[in-house]
């Protein structure tokens, strides 16, 4: 068994995956927190897993992904007190396959390269490639695996704990499934204004991502928020659950070896 982890800003995705079949055998999630101690991560980890039905006598290697520093050591020498083995990092010097043409390679974020190699074992470039998490990135993925770049914007949820912590008489809300554009209350007029808005930012990237590349692509999209956005955008958009999972073995399958 594999043992998956990304570190992420808002949570730890953690994943049992079985090395003969490739298949995900468990999924969970924790919070982030810069305060935990290594012990305190490897207890987490190792309970978490237990509670899906995983053993730890079942791990046989680990791969990590991590986008913030502050974390990813505790939670490297947590894994490490769990499964007496070095997990293998995301970083300079690992195979991925992707032809990076970035300005500073070393600059992009595990997350965005991980998703890029899941991506392109399920479909064929070119790609439009959004994740919606604690921030929102869109990248390019042009034909021969060589990856442009992208943006990067707030995440929807970040955009609505803004608007809420800055305004007086607004109050907090869930992100439900909004109903007209047009609303007729604040909280409906909130909800409306932050999802429509998320999902007609999209769109306008898109096109003038399509508008500079001058060709359509397939768009796929993930993260934790792409399931209440991406119906209401009006591009044709698969969601794609657990790119992260998935891009990570395929990054441990390359790179075995060494």
């Amino acid at each position: 068994m594999l043992l998956a982890i990304d570190i992420g800003n808002t949570n730890i995705t953690i994943g049992c995956i079985d090395i003969e079949s490739d298949t995900i055998v468990c999924e969970a999630r924790i919070a982030t927190d810069k305060t935990r101690t290594s012990d305190q991560y490897g207890v987490e980890i190792k309970t978490m897993l237990e509670a899906y039905g995983c053993s730890i006598d079942s791990i046989e290697d680990c791969i990590i992904a991590s986008v913030v520093p502050p974390v990813f050591n505790a939670v490297r020498s947590g894994v490490y007190k769990v499964i007496h083995k070095s997990p293998m990092v995301v970083g300079a010097g690992l195979k991925t396959g992707l032809d990076i043409r970035l300005e500073h390679p070393a600059q992009v974020g595990s997350d965005r390269i991980v998703i890029a190699v899941a991506a392109l074992a399920k479909r064929k470039a070119p790609l439009i490639l959004i994740d919606m998490g604690t921030a929102t990135t869109v990248e390019v993925i042009e034909p021969k695996n060589r990856y442009l770049g992208g943006v990067i914007m707030p995440g929807t949820r970040i955009s609505l704990d803004a608007l809420t912590s800055r305004t007086a008489q607004l109050p907090g809300i869930n992100l439900d499934q909004p109903g007209n554009i047009i609303a007729r209350n604040t909280v409906d007029a909130m909800r409306s204004g932050i999802m429509y808005g998320t999902a007609a930012m999209l769109d306008g990237v898109i096109d003038r991502m399509a508008e500079e590349l001058g060709h359509p692509s397939t768009i796929i999209a993930t993260g934790g928020i792409a399931p209440y956005i991406i119906p209401l955008c009006r591009h044709e958009i698969t969601l794609e659950r657990d790119l992260l999972l998935h891009g990570l073995n395929i990054i441990y399958r390359l790179n075995k070896a060494n």
